[in-house]
């Protein structure tokens, strides 16, 4: 099950969140973080980074729950500039390492795409470690390569650099799906 976490619910899905990203982490994804790496750490950046997004509603956060835990996680960032109210930034698409290869992550990204849409967002960015296996799952969601930048990233293992992907969506090229009634 796929849904949007509110504020109200934040310190309910805290632990959840922080081990998601704290395992992630430690098996390698490029998520921003190096080892070492706490689970104080992990809890920080929630409490410090994402919450404030929610309180100050420029940030959407979408939780995929199984056996009774938030299993994975995305976030829809908007743009706050004057002059890009039409898009929104994508952010640590997380599936707990117990829970991959399940459609966690493509069930996630299409919840955060409806909620672009319905905020009338155009565009949606991203950007990911150019060999990162996730950069193969927003191609098949329709995300294009706009550019790699060499040395952008460190290896969360080692004291390397690895060049990262920017990709964006054109939500103005879906098919409007109209109601009736």
């Amino acid at each position: 099950m796929i849904s949007r976490l509110s504020e109200a619910f934040f310190d309910a899905a805290l632990e959840d969140l922080s081990d998601i990203l704290h395992r992630c982490v430690h098996t390698g994804s490029s998520i921003g973080f190096i080892l070492p790496f706490s689970h104080e750490a992990a809890l920080t950046y929630w409490r410090d980074r994402v919450r404030p997004g929610l309180r100050q509603g420029t940030l959407d956060l979408f939780v995929a729950y199984g056996d009774g835990r938030i299993q994975g996680t995305v976030q829809l960032i908007q743009a706050t500039m004057p002059n890009q109210p039409h898009r929104a930034d994508v952010a640590k698409l997380l599936v707990h390492p117990d829970a991959r290869r399940r459609g966690l992550g493509r069930a996630l990204m299409t919840a955060l795409e409806a909620r672009a849409v319905e905020l009338e967002k155009s565009l949606l960015v991203l950007d990911t470690r150019s060999s990162d296996p996730s950069r193969v799952l927003y191609q098949s969601l329709g995300f294009q390569i706009s550019g790699e930048i060499p040395n952008y990233c460190r290896n969360p293992f080692e004291n390397r650099l690895e060049p990262t992907t920017y990709m964006f969506k054109d939500l103005s090229l879906l098919p409007v799906v109209k109601t009736v009634g």
